[in-house]
């Protein structure tokens, strides 16, 4: 680290669980996150703030005046512009040592699975139940910690999946992929702005703990939050030996 380096992160280096070695840790990462909306914001903003090397972000979509009540990342001059690419001018005047790789298109299995093999971690801040299939696949694949977050109305939850741990549940494992889900949006249910903020900042601080091998993650846990009641509840997740995504690959 250079001088500047060193004053930046200074308030991390005094932390002795984290110090001068967990934040090169940091700056070497890479980090994939999918989905530059409610959660996606927060978790960018955190990572480049804490210096997070690198971040990929895909998102397909564009910033809508409604995601200004809960998308922090997007101002009202980015209303119609890619959220990428939106979130990739916040990220550059907030940190501009950080390196930003845009995508703005939906990826499927195989196009993930390529991209995590030079990722880290991925951090899932998305919306859609076939996605977030597809990534804990292309997490499977390539033996990378998925960190998965969601928010509806005034509710929350939060897990860590790591396929390294023989312990640990994958995605699929908690939610099948074969499973019937209703998709529950935010144009017709509505979400509390903050939750997306409280379930974001966790997801960040599960993604920097793995990153430097700090703590106690939430593997095999799920963490769920109720903001009207400021409630936190935790359940935990078991591995399913015959789970169709990572029951086989884990001896094979």
């Amino acid at each position: 680290m250079n001088d500047q380096q060193l004053l930046r992160y200074s308030r991390h280096l005094l932390l002795d669980e984290l110090g001068i070695e967990g934040q090169q840790k940091l700056l070497d990462a890479h980090a994939l996150v999918l989905g530059a909306g409610g959660l996606g914001s927060p978790v960018a903003m955190y990572l480049a703030g804490a210096g997070v090397g690198r971040l990929t972000l895909v998102d397909d979509d564009t910033v809508d005046l409604t995601n200004l009540q809960r998308q922090i990342i997007h101002t009202e001059a980015s209303v119609g512009l890619l959220k990428v690419d939106s979130a990739r001018t916040t990220i550059a005047s907030l940190n501009a040592g950080v390196k930003v790789e845009t995508i703005a298109r939906r990826m499927d299995a195989p196009q993930l699975t390529e991209l995590m093999r030079s990722a880290d971690i991925a951090i899932d801040c998305t919306d859609n139940f076939a996605t977030r299939q597809a990534l804990n696949l292309a997490c499977v694949a390539t033996q990378k910690p998925l960190v998965s977050g969601a928010a509806i109305g005034f509710d929350g939850q939060i897990a860590v999946y790591d396929p390294r741990n023989d312990a640990s549940p994958c995605y699929a494992c908690v939610f099948p992929p074969t499973q019937e889900v209703e998709e529950v949006r935010c144009s017709t249910m509505g979400v509390f702005a903050p939750i997306v903020g409280m379930v974001g900042t966790l997801q960040a601080a599960e993604a920097l703990k793995m990153l430097c091998g700090i703590g106690t993650p939430l593997v095999g846990r799920l963490l769920m939050i109720n903001a009207l009641r400021t409630e936190f509840n935790e359940m935990r997740l078991l591995r399913d030996p015959a789970c169709p995504v990572c029951g086989l690959s884990r001896h094979s």
